[in-house]
């Protein structure tokens, strides 16, 4: 199944609803990192955006990026 090249999601962030722009690879991958760290990904984006605030989207790519590099291989 081929990915959209983006695809907005309305999400809560500390009790405000907000809308996110992320390509639909992004949300696969956060849905995989918040599966692992055992938290919604609501949770997980609400402790990403508490560290990074300026542009919530670029900080989640930031965070993904991040977080892949430091698995092993």
């Amino acid at each position: 199944m081929p990915h959209r090249l983006s695809q907005k999601h309305s999400i809560t962030v500390a009790g405000h609803r907000t809308s996110i722009t992320l390509e639909q690879a992004f949300w696969d991958s956060l849905k995989e990192i918040a599966e692992e760290k055992g938290v919604s990904i609501n949770g997980l984006i609400a402790g990403i955006d508490s560290d990074h605030p300026d542009n919530l989207s670029s900080a989640l790519r930031v965070f993904i990026l991040e977080h892949y590099k430091q698995k092993p291989a």
